[in-house]
């Protein structure tokens, strides 16, 4: 897998300094992976669909606006916040996570790519106490427990076209996860497959929920 990639499902960056910056992350996560186990060997090897393309769906779906302030939830090794931040360079995100080695290389990477617009913190989402536009995750926790640590940080005013919510990378059987959603929350959902035409995105969707 190469950048080729990139420039098929993302065009826009054809001679772009973000396409650059995205074309950094394997050899950054690959020598940060052989200190700190941030991402399996399987997926190292295959990290453009399955991490830096993954990421960046959520690309396809909204358009963040400049000023506007993302949180990653859960971000591990930084996915999907450092490709979003690279894609979105006006837009402020901060990355938490509770495990202080991920947050350390999330840290390396955005200043080896010179990412001026993300902040990571070793932070639990029950300790957050900013309020954001927008909550991205992935494969963190079932949208209950999403719903229940991210609700209480969204903004009450928007500014984009989609009101403000949780948007969540998810995989297999949604049903199970919608059920555990409250009448009163409105959600969403995509086929990554109709996104990108590529077999890894069987049965993998994004998520949308109004906060």
């Amino acid at each position: 897998m190469s950048v080729d990639l990139l420039k098929r499902y993302f065009p826009e960056l054809e001679g772009d300094e973000r396409l650059d910056q995205l074309a950094a992350l394997p050899a950054l996560y690959t020598e940060w992976n052989a200190k700190i186990n941030v991402i399996s060997r399987k997926d190292i090897e295959n990290i453009y669909l399955r991490h830096i393309i993954h990421s960046l769906t959520i690309a396809k779906f909204i358009h963040f606006k400049e000023g506007a302030d993302v949180m990653d939830l859960g971000t591990g090794g930084g996915f999907p916040g450092i490709p979003l931040a690279i894609y979105f360079p006006e837009t402020r995100f901060t990355l938490i996570d509770g495990t202080k080695k991920k947050i350390h290389v999330v840290n390396e990477v955005s200043s080896a790519v010179g990412l001026r617009n993300v902040k990571a913190k070793q932070l639990r989402a029950e300790e957050c106490k900013q309020k954001f536009d927008f909550i991205v995750t992935r494969a963190v926790a079932t949208v209950d427990k999403l719903m229940l640590w991210g609700e209480r940080l969204i903004k009450t005013k928007h500014q984009h076209a989609l009101p403000n919510g949780i948007i969540a990378l998810k995989g297999g059987d949604l049903s199970k996860e919608t059920s555990l959603l409250g009448d009163h929350h409105y959600y969403e959902y995509i086929d990554l497959r109709e996104l990108i035409d590529e077999e890894l995105f069987d049965e993998k969707y994004l998520m949308y929920i109004q906060g």
